[in-house]
């Protein structure tokens, strides 16, 4: 309640209600509509259709408000469709049990031919519907669902056979050939909380608290922030119970030094390797994430348009929260529509701070000089 009440406070003026239409934003549907004078019609804030010129449109507070005044809905957007959203979410959660329960007992998902005749959509429909909704398409869920059944499974079974078998996997050869890629590692570490697996971390110091790095083969896997060192190190090891922690050499000490000068100077960059494990959605966003320049910052919902998923972002939210590379893949640069700060993994002040920083820092040079034309 408390949501929706500070939203309809943020387009309760007219020049919040135009922001919100001329970047299509999907928060605003329900909260108004707006008419165009010179076609006769009336759409939802994030219709698709080509933009109206400023003078020709009106705010209306609803669709029957907007027919009141001699408007027609838009055949495009269908604004007095209110359920067709609910409608179209209902028909993707239906298709995600379906594949769901698949892979419980089959290695293959269902085609999309099956899952599109169970939403009683066509093809090509379903599929853009599907990944507008979810933010990936119906393969990439799928491969991402056997993947976490992959990641529960293992702990826990009696062996990776039987890992194997469970998470729904038939071939040995498939399974092998894609579980390094679901785990980030070979699956027999993984099942044993990383054994075998070396992991060089070392704890420094830098403006914002201790700072924990930690580095597989492949590259930097983990930045963590915080107010004790001792803490930041327990939740790796937690993370990887039976792996080889190994504190840092000479050279490890200088990957350290170089975030924490990118902390502290964010023009510096980082062009450390990076092993970076998510899912396929989560890898676009922070794609995304670490394509938004110094100084620069994004609400989720752009960064959803970004990504070509308008309608998941609150999978984008999730995404950042999931995020355990702080500053290197910069969560800290998204923001709420309203342009307020919300939620850090590494907290609030630390964020706000960052983002001070890179501010200031935009427009200087590396060694913090203001650039010249």
């Amino acid at each position: 309640m408390a949501a929706a009440m500070k939203q309809q406070v943020q387009f309760a003026t007219d020049a919040a209600r135009w922001n919100a239409v001329t970047i299509r934003n999907a928060d605003a549907d329900g909260h108004f509509v707006y008419s165009v004078g010179t076609t006769g019609v009336y759409c939802r804030p994030s219709c698709p259709s080509r933009q109206a010129l400023r003078k020709n449109v009106r705010f209306h507070a609803s669709c029957a408000a907007a027919e009141a005044a001699g408007f027609r809905a838009c055949k495009r957007c269908r604004p007095n469709e209110a359920g067709l959203a609910a409608e179209r979410a209902a028909a993707v959660a239906k298709a995600c049990r379906m594949i769901e329960s698949t892979l419980q007992s089959s290695e293959q998902a269902p085609d999309l031919d099956a899952l599109a005749r169970a939403a009683g959509m066509s093809r090509f429909h379903f599929h853009r519907v599907f990944k507008a909704v979810t933010g990936v398409t119906p393969k990439a869920y799928a491969t991402a669902h056997r993947a976490r059944q992959l990641r529960e499974r293992l702990p826990g079974s009696a062996s990776v056979t039987a890992a194997m078998y469970d998470a729904g996997f038939n071939s040995s050869a498939r399974f092998y050939a894609k579980s390094g890629e679901a785990l980030g590692m070979q699956p027999s570490r993984f099942r044993g909380g990383g054994k075998d697996t070396n992991i060089r971390f070392a704890v420094g110091e830098c403006s914002l608290g201790a700072i924990l790095v930690a580095a597989t083969g492949k590259g930097v896997c983990a930045i963590a922030i915080g107010d004790d060192p001792d803490a930041l190190a327990r939740e790796l090891q937690d993370r990887f119970p039976k792996a080889e922690l190994n504190g840092g050499d000479a050279a490890f000490e200088q990957w350290v030094a170089r975030v924490v000068g990118m902390v502290e100077q964010p023009a510096i960059g980082l062009d450390l390797p990076l092993d970076v494990r998510g899912s396929a959605f989560q890898q676009r966003v922070w794609q995304a994430l670490r394509d938004i320049p110094a100084g620069s910052t994004l609400s989720y919902t752009q960064v959803a348009q970004r990504i070509g998923a308008p309608n998941a972002v609150r999978a984008v939210a999730g995404a950042c929260a999931a995020n355990v590379l702080a500053v290197a893949i910069p969560c800290h640069r998204v923001l709420r529509s309203n342009g307020s700060i919300s939620g850090y993994r590494w907290g609030v002040e630390r964020k706000r701070v960052l983002l001070e920083r890179e501010r200031e820092s935009a427009g200087r040079d590396p060694s913090g000089r203001k650039a010249t034309g």
